[in-house]
């Protein structure tokens, strides 16, 4: 049997494994046999965590696909709100993760039952306009931005999503041979106010989510370096809430949201 926490970050779920209790299986297809929503325990990936009992541990992603990506800063913070619930971490406490895209530092800023405040250090985001031609021959401007992982942002400037193809046109910048062969990230952002923003996500392995930590920093990123949105910007997607922190060019960025275990279990 292999235990596992589940928890989720503005409704992105993740299950948290420790690497050393998974069993043999190869890691991929594990990743996929226990992310099937109706076959599996279901999540939008799998954190493998590499962990010694104190407040710092490495974690391996794999997506829902199976595939590797450097980073989520949604899985990255339910992995720390599993090692602060088991070490009784409490406001002030940090916890210090390892990942594919560097070292990130969590601090829990408070914890409500089994639902953690936690405020990740996401490093220097990289901010650069570009351009694409999607099939139909419509050209797409965007900015391409890295925050250990790669994304793509659009600005929507239009009163509500309702109306615009966000779906299809994320799943094709995805796969655009522009990205190939890692693919990207691609969000959709509409400038609310100066310091509030909404967005939508299409997450390379995954599809549409409900939120992304990573896709939330690159898109605030993007509103702050080329839109003049404010340095405190809080960024609305269909899970919830979060609040990005970034002077600009040269500086770290940091971002701040819940998570919450959701169930402790056991699977094959």
């Amino acid at each position: 049997m292999i235990p596992f926490v589940k928890a989720h970050a503005c409704g992105n779920d993740f299950l948290v494994i420790q690497e050393n209790l998974a069993g043999v299986e190869p890691r991929d297809d594990l990743t996929r046999r226990l992310c099937q929503r109706n076959s599996g325990v279901g999540a939008d990936g799998v954190e493998f965590l590499t962990w010694e009992g104190k407040r710092q541990g490495k974690i391996r992603l794999h997506n829902a696909d199976g595939s590797i990506a450097e980073i989520s800063g949604n899985g990255t913070r339910c992995a720390a709100a599993w090692i602060a619930y088991e070490t009784k971490a409490g406001p002030g406490d940090e916890i210090v993760l390892e990942t594919d895209a560097g070292p990130r530092v969590c601090q829990i800023d408070d914890r409500t039952g089994p639902v953690f405040l936690v405020t990740s250090a996401m490093g220097k985001p990289e901010v650069n306009m570009a351009n694409l031609t999607l099939g139909g021959g419509e050209r797409i401007e965007g900015a391409v931005v890295s925050t250990g992982n790669p994304h793509f942002v659009i600005f929507v400037d239009r009163p509500n999503f309702y109306d615009y193809p966000w779906e299809s046109i994320g799943e094709e910048i995805c796969t655009h041979i522009a990205f190939f062969p890692q693919q990207t990230n691609v969000e959709f952002v509409r400038m609310i106010s100066g310091d509030e923003i909404e967005i939508r996500i299409y997450e390379r392995g995954v599809g549409p989510t409900s939120s992304s930590g990573t896709g939330t920093c690159a898109s605030a990123s993007a509103a702050i370096a080329l839109r003049g949105a404010a340095p405190v910007l809080r960024v609305i997607a269909p899970g919830g809430v979060q609040t990005v922190q970034w002077q600009g060019p040269g500086y770290e960025i940091r971002l701040t949201g819940p998570a919450e275990l959701i169930c402790f279990g056991e699977t094959w």
